[in-house]
């Protein structure tokens, strides 16, 4: 694997900085990993001190490595933490094989840990990234220690009304409708309605959060694969959906050998609070934490609440210990 620096990255003294088109917040670096067929980018929080365990931390669909930043932040004394940009989004650009399936990511993760070297991690996945992260620690328990899930896209019988768009961009030619359609509506709209969609109460969000969220979506929407990434990604969570056997989600989250946590927010209008239960009787041995005030990214609005959760999973499971090569 080679691997360089984006240029112009740098971390400051600010609490952000901005070096041409990128934007990093303190104590964050930005780097691109490449191997045979795949790039992705990998946002990295230099860990307060030395020996920690190493933590790697997954987006949903839409998102990208900065969803996490608040979260590591708050980690930075406990792991060493890394977020991918998954292919296709963030700072990525497309997978060689154009394979956005469940599957597809998840085998881009474990390429990533085992070029890395830096397995087993501590695990987290947010929607998409959650169904990712599950079929990662159910396939490669070697290279996980613990799993973090917050609102998993695990299958659900009665999808919520609020998101049938989304899995409708998984229908050939409504992708190019929805652009046709929204092709007046600035970024900033964009990303308000994707906030109001996203967030339990959407004035958690911070002006500089705010902000930064803005410049990232015209980024994005400039990008030719753009609408192609957001059509098969939301494509693979409906196939995932309709897998059965070994290779269906809820059968995998039971072949989890992880310690897991749970993390479901009540106002989620992406994926349904009623899942919690379902999920914490999959995942065996889990602790399943309940926002009730909280959307779809629990761990962007009440960052310290899930950050003590963790940690409480971290002591309980002595997966903080580590030997002199760093690894536990």
């Amino acid at each position: 694997m080679s691997s360089t620096e984006l240029p112009g990255v740098r971390s400051t003294a600010a609490s952000s900085s901005q070096v041409g088109a990128v934007r990093v917040a303190e104590g964050e670096q930005l780097r691109t990993d490449r191997l045979p067929g795949l790039e992705m980018t990998v946002r990295a929080r230099r860990a307060l001190r030395a020996g920690l365990p190493p933590a790697l931390f997954v987006h949903g669909l839409g998102g990208s490595s900065q969803n996490w930043s608040a979260l590591m932040g708050r980690l930075a004394d406990a792991v060493d933490g890394e977020a991918v940009d998954l292919p296709g989004f963030g700072w990525s650009p497309p997978p060689a094989d154009r394979d956005y399936s469940v599957t597809g990511l998840a085998r881009a993760v474990i390429r990533h840990l085992d070029s890395a070297g830096r397995g087993p991690v501590h695990l987290f996945g947010n929607s998409l990234g959650g169904a990712v992260s599950t079929r990662v620690a159910a396939v490669r328990p070697d290279l996980v220690r613990t799993l973090t899930l917050v609102s998993p896209a695990l299958p659900e019988l009665r999808v919520q009304k609020s998101a049938v768009p989304t899995a409708l961009l998984a229908v050939p030619g409504v992708a190019g409708l929805f652009g046709r359609l929204t092709r007046g509506l600035s970024a900033e709209q964009r990303t308000r309605g994707v906030t109001d969609l996203c967030y339990g109460d959407p004035s958690r969000v911070t002006a500089e959060a705010f902000g930064l969220a803005v410049e990232e979506m015209e980024r994005r929407l400039a990008l030719p694969y753009f609408w192609d990434a957001m059509t098969r990604s939301s494509r693979g969570i409906v196939d995932a959906y309709t897998l059965g056997g070994q290779h269906g989600l809820w059968n995998q989250a039971q072949r989890v050998l992880a310690p897991t946590l749970l993390v479901y927010g009540g106002r989620d209008q992406l994926v349904s609070y009623r899942m919690a239960r379902k999920a914490a009787a999959a995942f065996r041995g889990s602790r399943l934490l309940c926002l009730p005030e909280a959307g779809h990214v629990a761990m962007m609005e009440y960052p310290d609440v899930v950050a003590a959760a963790f940690r409480e999973l971290l002591d309980d499971t002595g997966g903080g210990n580590t030997d002199e090569d760093g690894k536990g």
